[in-house]
């Protein structure tokens, strides 16, 4: 079940990937590893649905303790992933709510120093930002 194809990913990653929110739990339940760091990036399957915008998957992944703020080889968390690679409409809305109710931290910043709050501003993503904001995000 923890096995990893020639790209380093694993069962629960690829189901992540695929928003296979079925598979991802039936890979869980059956030994799959929520927390294993996976990919060339060195990230986990939450970093993974998060930048894809599958929110329930995130969702999901959290409760099945996987780490919300594990930071991959590119120096983004699954909150970052979800700000810097989504396009800031309804499905990366929902995955930010999902990983801010989770219990993200909210002011971990990029390799650069730039907090979520930040990038979420810069990049236009204005409901993002408003909500990192209602929930205590630092700039």
């Amino acid at each position: 079940m923890n096995l990893l194809e020639n790209q380093a990913y694993d069962v629960i990653t690829i189901a992540s990937v695929l928003d296979d929110l079925r598979d991802g739990q039936a890979g869980d339940r059956l030994g799959g590893n929520t927390r294993a760091i996976t990919s060339p990036y060195k990230g986990t399957a939450l970093i993974a649905a998060a930048h894809l915008g599958h929110a329930d998957v995130v969702a999901a992944l959290i409760a099945g303790k996987a780490p919300l703020d594990h930071v991959n080889n590119l120096g983004w968390t699954a909150l970052i992933e979800a700000i810097v690679l989504g396009d800031g409409g309804a499905r990366h809305q929902a995955t930010a709510d999902a990983l801010i109710k989770g219990g993200a931290d909210l002011d971990l910043p990029d390799r650069q120093g730039v907090t979520p709050l930040s990038l979420a501003r810069s990049r236009g993503h204005a409901k993002i930002a408003e909500m990192l904001e209602q929930a205590g995000a630092k700039p």
